[in-house]
């Protein structure tokens, strides 16, 4: 975690929004020296920013866009809360492990666990998620709303929804969302989300959304090809991944924020408005059988409902979902 005075200084130049900051406001900040504020630029010089300084004007600062670690994070997480505690690893098994083990020590809500690779990252159904050195955004954010057990599954669609909203701020692409919780650019898939909870005698303590997104990847293995992309793949040029975060934690606390204000509708129509369309034929694999008909819709629940051949409807609760 970030130091408390690193955390000021950040604080300062992101209150400036790209504007010059004297030196001796960077000093009352912090309370310290002139030489001591010296010190700190030169340590974000090292960290990745770049500065700007002119005599008896100030600094200004601002992120390299390949530069991915702690500090640049929490500097571009414009937030009130999502963001503003992040936990940041050159590497993990999986930022979800991770994540769970800081909420049994008190991780506030709102804190994000981030990783610049996975070793043992997992997607729905304990599969794997190929999740390459340097190339992605593999983060877990811990939530702790005051919510029934049953509504943990519409933050797999807050979060897609935000994931899907960031993509389209960041690179003009027009991500679409499977239900229920993988994101789509030209039927390739560049997102998963992963929601899991801790809870005790029905109440729930955390909700902890896991994100895995395919960035900066140029190669993916044989098997995947035909079904995963990667952003810089589809816009021809390397993606920022630090802007793309940044862009990431405010759509989450906006749609979250919207969702405890009024609820699970204004989240549902807003994903439906993203859904691949609904009159598209899927093939839904459940652990009961295959049922294969056309996507009518979702519920006030997130349930997906689907028609099949004879016009009978079913409710799926969890399912693989086929296209066509």
């Amino acid at each position: 975690m970030l130091s408390t005075n690193r955390r000021k200084l950040l604080d300062v130049f992101r209150v400036a929004d790209g504007g010059l900051v004297s030196g001796q406001e960077i000093a009352d900040a912090l309370n310290c020296s002139r030489t001591a504020v010296w010190k700190q630029i030169e340590e974000l010089k090292k960290a990745g920013f770049d500065i700007e300084a002119k005599r008896g004007s100030g600094y200004a600062i601002k992120p390299a866009a390949e530069i991915f670690t702690e500090d640049m994070l929490y500097f571009r997480a414009k937030t009130e809360f999502i963001g503003q505690q992040v936990a940041f690893y050159p590497e993990v098994t999986s930022t979800q492990v991770i994540a769970h083990q800081l909420v049994g020590e008190g991780a506030v809500d709102g804190t994000v666990v981030i990783a610049d690779q996975q070793t043992a990252g997992k997607g729905r159904l304990a599969r794997p998620w190929n999740s390459q050195k340097g190339t992605g955004i593999w983060m877990s954010t811990i939530l702790k709303p005051e919510i029934p057990m049953q509504q943990v599954p519409q933050f797999t669609f807050i979060a897609s929804l935000a994931v899907a909203e960031a993509i389209e701020n960041i690179t003009g692409l027009e991500p679409q969302i499977k239900w229920p919780n993988d994101i789509y650019i030209n039927k390739r898939k560049v997102c998963g989300v992963l929601t899991e909870m801790q809870a005790e005698a029905e109440q729930v303590n955390a909700v902890i959304i896991g994100t895995g997104i395919n960035v900066n990847q140029a190669l993916f293995p044989e098997e995947l090809r035909d079904k995963a992309t990667s952003l810089a793949i589809l816009v021809g040029h390397p993606v920022s991944r630090g802007a793309l975060y940044g862009e990431i934690v405010v759509q989450l606390e906006k749609f979250y924020k919207l969702f405890l204000d009024q609820g699970f509708a204004p989240i549902k129509l807003l994903w439906e408005a993203r859904a691949i369309p609904f009159s598209e034929k899927i093939v839904a694999k459940t652990l009961k059988g295959e049922i294969r008909g056309t996507v009518k819709g979702i519920s006030d629940a997130g349930v997906l409902i689907v028609q099949d051949a004879v016009g009978e409807e079913h409710e799926i609760y969890s399912a693989d979902i086929l296209l066509g």
